[in-house]
């Protein structure tokens, strides 16, 4: 990544982790050192239990998978369930790595439109099952890069059309509103659904790379034939647990990241662009004249956003209130439409 003061083009949580759960993390990896000589715990039991505890909703922890990150995650259930003869149905724009990961594991890349403003009705997903037949269906909830939620009618309008797996990303998910339902409320009696997290964007655990899923237990059962033995390293269960410890202190920073996310999408449309409705710690904005001409003019002012290839559009994340006042201002100086002023 370009070395800037403003990186707002991955969405990571740009707020620091609290100094006292950072004293916690650093003294559970201390204590995981005095150990390391031995492999880790390769069930890592101890997480399994603090992330169901975490999750709520009745999950109990055989209910519970985790890796390096939502990437493996989503690796491991096309190595299990996808590759060769198997297909995996998407609805771009979305996750650029799900095509990456469907083609890494030799699993059959298919996508279907959206509607607009870049939603997904119940009948779109219906109508794009009845015609391709994938063995997995991949929903993001909110959708990235767009932000848009996914109503939980689609999930189950997609699960009832399908005898295959329906794997909803809510990686995104505790930046949405508090009483947006979760796909996790859909797992009772749903044994083909996946519904993954990460600790990377709401918990500013980006850099430990944890990623996980609730689902029925035989989905654990199934990702154990394909993980590499003990994947998960015993640091990276110490600094999870101990950072789930203090799950409160660590989501008290995503009110404000929802706040600035608000921010611009009041502030972005007074400088003339369309906005597209996010419940994630990002936005997407269109109306752009120039999207290459924008990114390097911003660039220049040492932000750092993101083009997504969708015409006309960038996407930038919410940051802290200064790093979102200057991109605002910043963007604002170019003129109308991202036009650069001479």
């Amino acid at each position: 990544m370009l070395p800037v003061r403003y990186a707002l083009n991955v969405n990571e949580n740009t707020h620091p982790i609290p100094e006292d759960v950072a004293r916690d993390i650093v003294e559970s990896l201390a204590r995981a050192v005095l150990t390391i000589n031995r492999y880790p715990d390769r069930e890592f039991t101890a997480l399994r239990e603090s992330l169901a505890t975490y999750l709520g909703h009745g999950i109990s922890p055989d209910q519970v998978w985790a890796a390096n990150g939502s990437n493996e995650i989503i690796q491991q259930t096309l190595q299990a369930f996808g590759g060769p003869g198997r297909s995996v149905l998407g609805f771009p724009p979305t996750y650029s790595m799900h095509p990456i990961l469907a083609a890494g594991t030799g699993t059959k890349w298919l996508t279907a439109e959206r509607d607009a403003d870049y939603t997904i009705s119940p009948e779109t997903a219906v109508a794009a099952i009845r015609a391709q037949r994938p063995d997995i269906v991949f929903f993001c909830a909110p959708n990235n890069p767009t932000g848009t939620p996914l109503p939980l009618a689609t999930i189950e309008a997609a699960y009832d059309e399908t005898d295959g797996i329906v794997f909803v990303d809510e990686a995104y998910a505790e930046f949405s509103p508090t009483d947006a339902p979760s796909a996790l409320t859909l797992l009772p009696g749903r044994e083909r659904l996946l519904v993954s997290r990460t600790m990377s964007k709401a918990f500013a655990f980006a850099g430990a790379r944890l990623g996980y899923l609730a689902a029925d237990p035989a989905v654990s059962d199934a990702l154990r034939l394909v993980r590499l033995p003990y994947h998960l390293s015993a640091l990276t269960q110490a600094a999870a647990l101990a950072a789930l410890a203090h799950a409160p202190e660590m989501l008290a920073m995503v009110d404000d990241i929802a706040g600035q996310r608000d921010r611009l999408l009041r502030e972005l449309p007074a400088l003339g662009y369309r906005v597209f409705d996010s419940q994630a710690n990002f936005v997407l904005f269109d109306g752009v004249d120039d999207t290459a001409a924008t990114f390097r003019a911003l660039l220049e002012r040492d932000i750092l956003i993101r083009d997504v290839g969708i015409p006309g559009a960038l996407r930038v994340t919410a940051g802290t209130a200064e790093e979102t006042g200057f991109f605002l201002e910043s963007l604002a100086e170019l003129g109308a439409r991202g036009a650069v002023k001479a």
